[in-house]
């Protein structure tokens, strides 16, 4: 059992990757891990809020507009909590607002205001993965103390062969245990 002190955000983002959260929110559980979601309107598209709040336990935000909290507004309470922010899976569009600091989502909001660290689990098109903005956009986070864990190759959902698939759920939650471990330290 983990510390039950800890508390993960899982970012979630509108890739076709996004119903691997299902599994990413329940062994994250399962480890005990205080589990919050936040979900970009896109991914909404792919995974519904209801299968993530019935695993996580708790309410998932989509909108810097649901209060969960009477006076204290959701994403600055979420981020205080937060022992980790994990993006999974992650867009190219919202690896590039991160890495310019924009706020368009509750999600992005959060990522401003945690000081806790962010491990991005990329998911997209290989080509998208490889292309020189989303490169930079990656080692500008990189520069700014974010790890990453994949994209890994394989069959995509778009049809293509290749890097760009969302890495196993199984070694993102060990990744993620091994950050808050280190953090410890």
């Amino acid at each position: 059992m983990n510390d039950p002190q800890d508390t993960i955000i899982v970012g979630v983002t509108g890739s076709i990757a996004a119903y691997k959260a299902a599994d990413l929110v329940s062994k994250l559980v399962k480890r005990g891990y205080e589990v919050n979601v936040v979900m970009t309107d896109c991914a909404r598209q792919f995974i519904t809020p209801l299968t993530l709040q019935t695993l996580s336990k708790n309410p998932v935000l989509i909108s810097v507009f649901d209060e969960t909290e009477s006076w204290r507004p959701s994403h600055i309470a979420l981020a205080d909590r937060a022992s980790l922010l994990l993006v999974a899976p992650a867009t190219a569009n919202t690896i590039a607002e991160l890495a310019h600091g924009l706020a368009s989502n509750a999600l992005c909001e959060i990522a401003l205001a945690t000081l806790a660290p962010v491990l991005i689990a990329p998911a997209m098109n290989g080509k998208m993965w490889l292309h020189a903005a989303t490169q930079q956009n990656v080692e500008m986070l990189k520069s700014r103390g974010v790890e990453f864990i994949g994209p890994e190759e394989g069959m995509l959902a778009c049809g293509y062969e290749g890097i760009g698939r969302l890495w196993d759920v199984e070694e993102i939650v060990t990744r993620a245990g091994e950050i808050l471990a280190r953090k410890k330290n």
